[in-house]
């Protein structure tokens, strides 16, 4: 599924495929009070992924808005991506931030598994870059702080996210950031070695499978503030090795209107060996935080969403969709492969209500 709820615009950068990924010892969280589909209207699609699609549903006695991520189990079997939807249901289920899109429940039927998830009306930051060209150093700045308040949550947690980057960024209707789409997400102590995420943004230490955990992702921290403010990625290449070859020769060439804290922040965070980048020193985020691109920056006000966010997308309602593509109604393939039910049941018991 191309994101856990707004697709839009289509797909821009082509992922490359996740391994299974351990379950988390997190607490879960607790207060769900969704027990069934029946309790929610299914309403349009809002965009379309290898497993499925993802829908916006109205609950019937609030009237309030959520996306639904439906995903065919026989495309996740056939796909053998069982155990990394399952770890990103279970990752989901057990955080909670501001600004980390938020998974209310689970369900489970004879064909499919769902996710209810928080509707987040305001489209991508990538859909916003593109029509911008770029930011200004004040909305890149607000908007890698926010990546950065998330990013600092999810490592306390030893989760790393692996596939930040402007289409999994989403903005609500007020502005503010929501990381979205887990599925390259995993729970890791020390290192892992899959290779997965998107191109652009690989650390070097993913490319040369020489483990990575939560250095990739300050690197790609440091990739996506270059791409704010300048408008484009700064290593780029028509196919994927090209990429892979420019990062690891990691030869930075800046736009004249980078300042030069901007400069030394995207420098140090796009270190090569990750024991000396920013992030992964002894004061982890701190340092990011406290460098000088931030000077002055208001994390308090930042987290409690008291400051007016830079960007105040068109929403003319919770339901409203226009900053998303339209999509057909889905038609059931009565050739698709069917599931054994005591198999189906057994591989997603942990997809019943949370």
């Amino acid at each position: 599924m191309k994101k856990a709820l707004g697709l839009s615009k289509g797909k821009k950068k082509k992922d490359a495929e996740p391994a299974p990924a351990v379950s988390s010892s997190l607490e879960p969280r607790r207060g769900q009070e969704f027990k069934t589909l029946d309790e929610f209207d299914i309403l349009e699609t809002l965009g379309t992924g290898t497993f499925g699609r993802v829908r916006l549903v109205k609950h019937k006695a609030t009237g309030k808005f959520y996306a639904l991520k439906a995903l065919k189990k026989s495309e996740v079997i056939r796909l053998k991506q069982v155990e990394h939807i399952r770890s990103e249901k279970d990752i989901l289920s057990r955080i909670d931030h501001a600004f980390i899109v938020h998974l209310f429940a689970t369900f489970v039927d004879d064909t499919s598994l769902y996710m209810l998830m928080e509707y987040v009306a305001g489209g991508e930051i990538f859909s916003h870059l593109r029509e911008r060209g770029r930011f200004s150093t004040d909305t890149s700045r607000f908007y890698a702080a926010s990546i950065i308040s998330a990013i600092q949550y999810l490592h306390t947690k030893d989760i790393i996210y692996r596939d930040l980057k402007p289409e999994n960024l989403l903005l609500d209707y007020r502005g503010f950031l929501k990381v979205t789409d887990f599925g390259f997400a995993k729970v890791v102590t020390d290192r892992t070695w899959t290779l997965c995420g998107t191109p652009e943004y690989l650390a070097p230490e993913i490319i040369q499978s020489k483990g990575h955990g939560k250095s990739a992702d300050w690197w790609a921290l440091g990739i996506l503030i270059y791409e704010m403010l300048a408008g484009y990625p700064p290593f780029y290449d028509e196919n994927p090795f090209g990429i892979y070859q420019k990062i690891l020769a990691n030869k930075l060439e800046f736009p004249r209107h980078f300042d030069v804290h901007a400069k030394d922040l995207v420098k140090k965070l796009l270190q090569s060996d990750r024991t000396k980048r920013l992030g992964c020193l002894k004061n982890g985020a701190e340092d990011i935080k406290k460098h000088k691109w931030f000077k002055g920056y208001d994390w308090v006000s930042l987290n409690q969403q008291a400051q007016q966010p830079p960007i105040v997308p068109n929403v003319k309602g919770e339901g409203d969709t226009q900053n998303f593509d339209k999509y057909p109604d889905s038609i059931d393939d009565p050739n698709a492969p069917k599931v054994d039910p005591e198999k189906a049941e057994q591989l997603f018991k942990d997809f019943a209500p949370l």
